[in-house]
Parts: C-alpha cells; structure tokens; sequence
C-alpha cells in the first residue's frame, strides 16, 4: 500500500503550479521542498520519547498543507485543531491528543492565552511571525526523503468528529489509508495533472483533507487555498484560480445559492463539486445555476462505511455500497435488518418508515483504525463485531441507500417515527427560505413535535399564510410530518464545519429569542395555519408540559 509520504516525494522536479494562496504560487517541487525543510526542522524540535503530534491552529493558509507533507516525510501526525473551540475544549483537544508542537497564527494567538498547554516556547511556532522564517530557513534545501520506520500503518492524522455533542473523539487516520483515499477520488471524477482543486472548507476537518488535499497530492492537481469559506467570494476564487474541482459539506451550497443570480453565472472553469448534506432540492438548484452537478457522498472521517454514486442512482438516492462493503440498515435496539422501504410511486414519499428506517452498518471489514485514547468509543462502534455509523438511513427495493438523519435526529410524533432529513428534504423546496432545518422538540404528553427552522432569504419576511399553503401543495407530506412550530432565524446557526448546529436548535426549542410561529392544536390539522407564538402561548404550554411531568424535556 502506498503512504502519503511517497506521494510528496513523487512531486519532486515537477515545475507546474502545485500550491496557491492569493498571489503566492508554489511550483510541485518547490511546495515538496518546503515540507521537507518543516521535516527536518521537526527531526530538530520534537522531544524525545514523547508521541510525535503536531497540533495545527491555522486557517486555510499554505502553511497548512506544507506541514501536512512534512508530517508524513517525519512519520509525525498532525492534529487538527479547531479554532472555533474556546477555554477549556480547546485546551482539552490539544492535550488530550498529547501534542508536543503548535504551530499556529497571530490571529489566534489570544485563544491561547491563559491555557496551560504544557508546551514550552520555542514548540509554539507563530508561521507569521518574523521569527518563523528565520528557524526555517536554515533547513531550506534539505533532501526530500521519508524518516526510516514509516510506512502504510504510520499514523499521520488525528482528525476530529464534529459531532456538536459531547467531547469530540479524535480519528486515527494512516498514511496508507488516506493515500488510498486521495487515489480513490481522483479516479472516481478523473482528476489528473491539468486539475485545480479550489479547497474552501477548513483543513482541520476530514473534508479538505482526505476528499481535496488527497486526491490533489494523488494526480498531481494543484491546490487553490481560500483562508476560509466566504459565498460571496466562491466563484471570483474559482475563476481566479482556474479551478476545476472542490469539495462542501452542510449548509455551504445553500449559502451559494443565496447569492444574487448573475448573467455570468456559468462563466468558470468548474467541472466537480464533492461532498455531503446539500440536499436534492438545492443539488438540482446549483446545476441549473452554475451548470455545475454535485456528487453527494457519504463516508465519515472514522472510514467505517462508504456509499457511492453511480450512474442510474436515483434522485433523492446517495448510492450503493462501496466495492467490498457489507452494509445494512438494521434496528440499532436489535440489529436485525430493516425491510426495504416502500415507496409511492407518484411521489417517492416512504410509506413505510416505521419498517424501514434504521442505523447504517457495516457487517464486514471496514477502514477504522480507532479513536485517540478513547476505547468506550470504539467499542460502541464496532460492538458485536460491526461499524455502526450512527446515521439512520433506508434502502429502496433496488437496493440504493436514503439518508434519513442522524440517530438524534430521529422524531417520534403521534405513535409514528419519522426522520428529520426527509422533512427538510421536503421544506427545501420552500422558495422563501435560503435554509431550512427540522428538529425534534418534546410534546407535551408523549414522544416529539416538529420544529422547523427557516432563513429567510435577505430582506424578507415570513409569510404565514403562503407557508402553510405551500405545505399543503407538498404530495408526499405526510400528515405528522407538518411543522408544530417554526422559528425565524436570520442565519441558520452552523457549527465550524458548516453542519447545521441542531443541538443548540433542540436545546433552545421554541423557548427562544427569535421568532417563532405555531400551529396550535385546536386550530385544526397540524400546518393548516400558523400564527405568532406569543408569551401567553408560552405560559400556557409550559403549564401543559408541567400538568404532565415533561417540564424538564424542555432543558434540553
């Protein structure tokens, strides 16, 4: 298997542009040149006897895939670290991976003070800083070559889930397995040598790392850096840049979308885009905008599971098992298989969700390597001998997989569970809202009511009457599926990875400062009518929560 560290070396003498950042161009050489200069640097710094990890603190600057290529030639491993993490969480995720070097950026620096990190100095490198160039600059022209020792089984990545609950859990990822990752996905779209990868999504997330950076490393493409993902400055970066192919994950596309339409609109290089969580509705939107089709993914940073798209998949689909894979969706209570779902055939609504939706696994041999120090982690995951993803997903009678949510994510509403990412699916297609996000509040005698969260579309405001219509225009709208309760939001709360954040939404529930509109039960079917949920609607639902012991539910 081949590692990462070879796949650097393999650059050596090619002269075409390899890395770019605003006006900064690296040539393939020069950009291998510079990691092996970080290297041997590192060979210098890192402390004897002590695990080589690397944390990195930085934005999407060209320091960062630079220090990537020198961990994989040092057999070091790198950590990502999320600069939206404060105090203590972020001092945690830097100890807790046991990192003797930091190498961050002025900007952060004050997310930094008063930390007791148990890092000396001169193991904090500011790239910045006029200091920094200086300790580099002695190791420039070092030899490119990989450490003795590494190979395939090196670990190179400590990468973080995003998961907004809970301590994050760091990911083990190899230098072989994301090697094999980058070549996977460059023969999946055809990336090659002529190719430029636009890479916009943080590289502290698995995302940029192991679906751009990779498969870049793997063909040969260059690497176009944007400190950090901005809607409004997307397509200049891409035409600037040349670029052919990048990678989203969460609301990303919504926020392009929401962008005024221009007459040069499909004016650009862009061939690929790649990636998780854009939805059918805004999929179809973004290809009829930019000309431009999205692949939906799924595959987690963990590796256990893998679905891919092929051709004939249908809308709404992500895909089948990849190559190798032995997936189904099981009961997580009992972990036997789920029956195939049954679909309308007028309007693709699941008939049966109750039978048909459940927890994805793979019963065979998957690529997790484990957790960071973390073995009540890894054991959850891999009990009873499968991975068990934590995503509800369904299986159509062709055998192609749904997503149907987070295992959070499920609703239980009137006797009747129901998946909160095939309600948002539907309340996407809502003209009026830029974003759009559904969650499970607590009912006040059993199980769930629906809570959506929509954003407006800049300047607007919501129109009651309209959404309700549009509701009932909506086939394949179950009967319990309808919003109880709608919040108005300015800007969908998201967390560093541009997930939406549903955790702060259940925990807020309708007990919030923005609007909210509901649809009261005496006011007919639920989603009939909506009308602004005043202080005495509040009162009196707490008074029922509280008439029937469900008061505390209301804490998160």
């Amino acid at each position: 298997m081949e590692t990462v560290a070879e796949l650097v070396l393999s650059r050596r003498g090619d002269d075409r542009p390899g890395l770019m950042h605003g006006d900064l161009v690296l040539s393939h050489h020069r950009a291998a040149a510079a990691a092996a200069a970080r290297a041997a640097l590192l060979a210098d710094l890192l402390p004897a006897g002590r695990e080589p990890h690397i944390g990195l603190l930085l934005a999407n600057v060209p320091e960062y895939p630079l220090w990537l290529g020198a961990a994989a030639l040092a057999g070091a491993t790198v950590v990502g670290v999320n600069p939206t993490r404060r105090g203590p969480e972020l001092a945690r995720d830097i100890t807790h991976t046991e990192c003797v070097l930091l190498v961050t950026e002025r900007a952060y620096l004050p997310l930094l003070a008063g930390l007791d990190l148990g890092l000396p100095p001169e193991r904090v490198l500011v790239v910045d800083d006029p200091a920094y160039e200086a300790l580099v600059a002695p190791y420039e022209g070092c030899e490119p070559r990989a450490a003795a020792g590494v190979g395939p089984g090196t670990r190179l990545l400590l990468y973080f889930t995003s998961g907004s609950t809970g301590a994050p859990k760091a990911v083990i990822v190899s230098q072989g397995r994301l090697a094999n990752a980058g070549r996977s996905i460059a023969a999946q779209f055809g990336l090659g040598p002529g190719d430029v990868h636009y890479i916009c999504m943080p590289l502290f997330h698995g995302n940029a790392v192991m679906a751009n950076w990779a498969p870049a490393l793997a063909c040969g493409a260059a690497v176009a850096l944007r400190r950090g993902f901005t809607a409004s400055g997307f397509l200049p970066d891409i035409r600037a840049y040349g670029a052919t192919y990048f990678t989203y994950v969460g609301r990303a596309v919504q926020y392009l979308l929401a962008t005024p339409e221009r007459p040069d609109d499909r004016e650009h290089t862009l061939r690929h885009g790649f990636g998780t969580e854009a939805g059918a509705v805004d999929a179809e939107r973004f290809a009829a905008r930019f000309g431009v089709r999205l692949t939906e993914g799924y595959g987690s940073s963990e590796g256990g599971a893998a679905i891919q798209r092929s051709p004939g998949t249908p809308p709404g689909a992500v895909g089948r098992a990849a190559p190798g894979a032995d997936l189904a969706v099981v009961d997580p209570s009992t972990g036997q298989e789920r029956a195939r779902a049954v679909l309308d055939g007028g309007t693709g609504r699941l008939l049966n969700g109750d039978e048909a939706i459940g927890e994805l696994v793979n019963r065979g041999r998957s690529r997790f390597e484990g957790y960071w120090k973390n073995d009540s982690a890894v054991a959850e995951r891999t009990r009873s001998g499968w991975f068990w993803t934590g995503d509800l997903f369904f299986r159509d009678p062709e055998g192609y997989f749904h997503f149907a949510g987070r295992t959070d994510d499920r609703l239980r509403v009137d006797g009747e569970n129901l998946a909160a990412a095939l309600i948002e699916n539907i309340l996407a297609r809502y003209g009026a809202a830029a974003a759009v996000a559904v969650y499970a509040v607590p009912d006040p005698v059993s199980g769930d009511q629906v809570m959506a969260a929509l954003a407006p579309h800049d300047g607007s405001d919501f129109d009651p009457a309209a959404f309700a219509a549009f509701l009932a225009a909506q086939p394949d709208l179950g009967t319990k599926m309808a919003p109880r309760f709608v919040r108005i939001v300015p800007r969908m709360p998201v967390t560093a990875t541009n997930k939406i954040h549903r955790a702060a939404l259940r925990r807020e529930g309708f007990a919030c400062a923005d609007p909210v509109w509901w649809s009261p039960p005496r006011s007919g079917p639920c989603g009939a009518a909506y009308r602004a949920l005043g202080e005495a609607d509040r009162a009196e639902l707490l008074d029922h929560y509280r008439a029937q012991g469900r008061e505390a539910l209301l804490d998160g």
